[in-house]
This record gives structure tokens, C-alpha cells and sequence, in this order.
């Protein structure tokens, strides 16, 4: 597979993390084309829209507002166009019962979003990297869980 760059979606309700996001997904030496979202129900519109490019990737808080993470989560694993998104599903405070739950129900990886800019530029780096590993060697993402 001969991919020129990876196309992530986020979706948080918080205006900094966009930011934040946004600014290490362009820093990155990896091709990414980035489009954020301030809740579930604008990501779910997106990716149901005509013309919309199925990412890669998709990061999703996992307390965001409007349509909750987990129904965005069932609505993408229900549809077989989204088969090869990677969730990456991120929070601040989330119990290991929690965590285990958002794999069991398909999440690809969980992340303890980091306290500084400089945490969550070396997760994000290190998530999107592997992911750049994934889709370029045709490797299998069905089995693929990780947390960081």
C-alpha cells in the first residue's frame, strides 16, 4: 500500500485540545490531514455525508458532549465502510473498568490524555506512528489494541 499521508478526524468539546491537536498533527514528520470536531454529533454527520473521506484514524474524547462517545463508536462499528478506522478513544479521569469496557466494545486504543503539551505530543507522535506502520505495511488491524 502506497499511502502519501494519514487522515485523522478528532472530536473534543474542549477549544485548547483542538488546538493542541492540531499544532502536533502538523509538526509530526508523517503526512496528516486533520479535521476537528466539537462534539459526536458533527463527527457522526461528517463521516455520513456524501463525499467524506474515511480516516484512518478518528480520536474521540471520551466524555463528549451531545451524541456520546459510545454511540458514535456503535454507529462506526455498525457501517462496513468504516472497517478500517482505528478508534483512539482519550480522557482525563476514567476508571480500569471503563478503560476494559471501551476495548470490549471495539476501541482500537485508549490514552490517558497527558497532563503537559509535551506528554501529549509524545502519545499522539507514538499513536500515529504506529498507525503510519499499520497502513503502509498492510499489517492486521482487527486484532490491534493499544494504550498509551
Amino acid at each position: 500500500m502506497n499511502k502519501e499521508y494519514l487522515n485523522i478526524l478528532a472530536a473534543d468539546d474542549d477549544e485548547g485540545n483542538i488546538i493542541f491537536f492540531k499544532n502536533i498533527f502538523k509538526g509530526l514528520k508523517i503526512g496528516v490531514k486533520s479535521q476537528c470536531f466539537s462534539n459526536g454529533e458533527d463527527l457522526m454527520k461528517y463521516l455520513n455525508s456524501c463525499g467524506a473521506i474515511v480516516p484512518e484514524i478518528v480520536f474521540i474524547k471520551y466524555d463528549i458532549p451531545g451524541k456520546k462517545f459510545q454511540e458514535c463508536l456503535e454507529e462506526i462499528k455498525e457501517d462496513p465502510k468504516f472497517s478500517n478506522i482505528t478508534i483512539a478513544v482519550y480522557a482525563d479521569q476514567i476508571s480500569e473498568a471503563e478503560i476494559e469496557e471501551v476495548f470490549v466494545n471495539g476501541v482500537n486504543i485508549f490514552m490517558k490524555k497527558p497532563e503537559t503539551y509535551e506528554g501529549l505530543k509524545k502519545a499522539l507522535t507514538e499513536i500515529i506512528t504506529i498507525n503510519w506502520q499499520y497502513h503502509t505495511s498492510g499489517l492486521n488491524k482487527d486484532n490491534f489494541i493499544m494504550k498509551v
